[in-house]
């Protein structure tokens, strides 16, 4: 899972895109890395945040008016700076990208090019696998004369060949400024504009959360399949490519964008108050009587005061929260996780104490963080405690970029929820039921495969084996 930006006008676009990227760091803590295009690429790229790598970078450095910008949560692949994005290159055109989602295809696809292409990729990082892809493809046709067809041509072709979910933005150097996604549109990208001083400038990213940072206006999302490509005379050009059923990433909702983004017109700090509300028929069902309800903070908020409003119950903030420590799910391997929840979480004990307490969440993954965070709660006093979790059980592996591709970390690909409740020490497990999600996203085309196993891409036992293991030997795990 990581965080894109594009930026493409009349104006140096390089300060934009190191603010843009502070907005989305959320979405990557392993890597950041800046590109921009004027006569050559400018690149600064680190392992980090977007303040470790970009944070002393001089602006006139990096002159131009195309630029691309990129958060890194390593998923597939290593984490060195080699893997870090954006990726370039430069022979027998100049071509540059950055990526969001994981091929699942990558090891067919890293042979093929070797085979049939002669590229030998000096990364293990998958947004190559596209930008070599395209390259290849862009080969074919005549460089002098390149149209706008033939680019969306070699787009679609590398869509029909790629696998897997991928919204990618790229510059082709002295021609223009391009982005697609997936057939199925499984990752977000969204695009908006910005009314500059000497024109308008284009921007695309992960969320819509970056155009607020820079005063630009939302525009729409992409659809599934779609490719955009802007000329350099600012004309904006765009196709369906290769499109199958939309499959949009549902947990984008659930926990990983940021509550103030839009994305498919819908707000998600909106979106999780309405996956709080189905929650409480469960409490009834259960018998279950809180005295209030509190959030693991912070993407559990908005789920936790749904529950409370539907429930006739207080909200109230039970944990407090170290603002200056990093988002434990995405942090690699399960020892430092739970090093960041002991130093992120602290329980406010005259709130918990004697108290029964729901506690929200959006998920239940591997179990450990939530069990410590129950027993933090049963130290401060609390005198019930029902863990909630926004998301149904997680029983399948992600293969498209959420950190949760290895089957043996998932705590319901093997117990029931008695059992789950057991582990965590908690009076009572309360899930959202797949029933329940699937209704509140009738009108939107969604992934469940982690919750239902039924993945929207052609996935075989071969290929799901290949990312587990990837995963567990990059010591994720």
């Amino acid at each position: 899972m990581c965080g894109i930006l594009g930026v493409y006008g009349r104006d140096p676009v390089a300060v934009e895109l190191v603010h843009g990227l502070a907005a989305i760091q959320h979405r990557g803590q392993d890597a950041a890395g800046l590109l921009t295009f004027d006569k050559t690429f400018h690149v600064q790229k680190g392992l980090g945040l977007v303040s470790n790598v970009l944070g002393d970078f001089a602006a006139d450095r990096f002159p131009g008016y195309s630029g691309l910008g990129h958060v890194r949560y390593s998923t597939i692949g290593s984490n060195t700076v080699p893997d870090a994005q954006p990726v370039v290159v430069n022979y027998p055109f100049g071509l540059a990208m950055v990526h969001n989602g994981n091929v699942t295809n990558f090891v067919e696809l890293r042979r093929h090019l070797y085979e049939e292409h002669h590229r030998l990729l000096d990364t293990s990082n998958d947004a190559a696998l596209i930008l070599y892809t395209l390259a290849s493809e862009l080969e074919r046709k005549d460089l002098k004369r390149l149209s706008v067809a033939d680019i969306f041509d070699a787009v679609e072709a590398t869509q029909k060949t790629v696998l897997g979910s991928y919204s990618a933005i790229g510059i082709i150097a002295n021609v223009g400024f391009l982005a697609f996604c997936d057939p199925n549109g499984i990752r977000p990208i969204v695009m908006g504009r910005k009314y500059a001083s000497h024109g308008i400038s284009h921007v695309f990213a992960s969320e819509s959360v970056c155009f607020d940072f820079l005063g630009c206006e939302r525009v729409r999302d992409l659809e599934p399949g779609e490719m955009v490509f802007i000329d350099r005379d600012m004309n904006v050009h765009t196709r369906s490519g290769r499109r199958q059923k939309q499959a949009f990433c549902v947990f984008e909702y659930i926990y990983f964008a940021r509550e103030d983004s839009v994305i498919h017109n819908r707000l998600v700090a909106t979106e999780r108050v309405r996956l709080g509300r189905p929650l409480a028929e469960t409490f009834r069902s259960l018998g279950l009587e809180p005295d209030i309800v509190i959030d693991v903070p912070s993407s559990a908020y908005f789920f936790a005061s749904g529950l409370a409003e539907e429930l006739g119950v207080p909200y109230r903030r039970g944990l407090a929260r170290n603002n200056h420590i990093g988002r434990s799910f995405i942090s690699p391997g399960q020892s430092l996780r739970e090093l960041l929840v002991r130093q992120k979480l602290n329980p406010i004990r005259d709130i918990v104490k004697g108290k029964k307490i729901a506690v929200a969440d959006d998920s239940i993954v591997r179990g450990t963080t939530s069990r410590h965070i129950v027993r933090l709660l049963r130290q401060a006093g609390a005198a019930e405690v029902y863990f909630v979790s926004a998301a149904p059980p997680i029983r399948f592996p992600c293969i498209y970029g959420i950190d949760m591709s290895a089957r043996r970390e998932l705590i319901a690909a093997h117990y029931d929820e008695e059992q789950i409740r057991h582990y965590l020490d908690a009076d009572a497990v309360v899930y959202q039921s797949l029933d329940s999600l699937k209704d509140l996203y009738k009108d939107l085309p969604c992934c469940y495969a982690c919750f239902s196993g039924e993945y929207p891409t052609a996935v075989s036992r071969e290929i799901m084996e290949q990312i587990e293991q990837e995963k567990l030997c990059s010591g994720r795990g």
